[in-house]
């Protein structure tokens, strides 16, 4: 199989800015990647999704992601799902944490029950980082309570998903762009081990670009003809 990165999971925040409630989202979801669960999770950049960034839709096809939504429209949610895969989890602010009467205060300034918001909301999107990775919570503080202090943790810094080392290549599928996943990593695998264009390494091409990428009974001739066509230009790209 390709080496891809290991698993991580996307945070995915709302961009509401005229509403405390995104204000509260951002800010809980700021906390987890600098704070509770850093190197375990990255932030995708919900408008650059939505425009088209290939960097973050590569990212939330391969690795579970989290849908953080500050109101009941879930726009979060309802844009990864519609882009890329229904999320792995997804949490409202304002279900979990409803405001009360005087409000969170507003989007540029949170009042004290908006700060309280964000540590709620937070301790929602921890919970379920350590859900997705399958590592309990309690041998994630027994690690990090056995850190030696000859080697002192490095301040952490929120990641972007845009990095997110999963390659894509770009296939014409019946005159449409469609993005392949982990495909150079395939066809490097493939021809580092010595397989050389032909209808039955174009079957085990397949079957291992399957593994990454859903692909719709209707276009499997389609995907077959684009991955040999593709191959087979990349062995002799590989070959000058």
């Amino acid at each position: 199989m390709p080496e891809l990165p290991r698993k991580k999971v996307g945070l995915v925040s709302c961009s509401g800015e005229e509403l405390a409630e995104g204000t509260v989202t951002r800010l809980a979801t700021l906390r987890v990647l600098e704070s509770t669960r850093p190197g375990e999770t990255v932030t995708i950049c919900l408008p650059l999704f939505l425009a088209g960034g290939e960097g973050d839709r590569a990212f939330a096809r391969f690795h579970p992601t989290i849908a953080i939504d500050g109101c009941e429209k879930r726009c979060a949610a309802k844009g990864t799902e519609r882009y890329s895969a229904k999320p792995a989890a997804s949490i409202v602010a304002s279900e979990i944490s409803p405001s009360p009467p005087n409000g969170f205060g507003t989007a540029r300034q949170l009042n004290e029950a908006g700060l309280q918001a964000v540590t709620t909301v937070a301790e929602a999107i921890t919970k379920q980082v350590d859900r997705l990775l399958g590592g309990p919570e309690d041998k994630r503080q027994s690690k990090a309570a056995g850190s030696s202090s000859e080697h002192p943790q490095v301040p952490a810094t929120a990641a972007c998903s845009c990095g997110s080392g999963i390659p894509v290549m770009v296939l014409d599928i019946a005159g449409r762009r469609v993005e392949a996943l982990a495909l150079p990593l395939i066809f490097d695998m493939f021809r580092q081990s010595g397989k050389a264009p032909c209808p039955e390494t174009t079957v085990e091409l397949m079957e291992t670009v399957r593994l990454y990428n859903s692909i719709p009974d209707d276009e499997q001739a389609l995907w077959t003809e684009a991955i040999e066509l593709g191959y087979a230009a990349y062995i002799a790209r590989e070959a000058h």
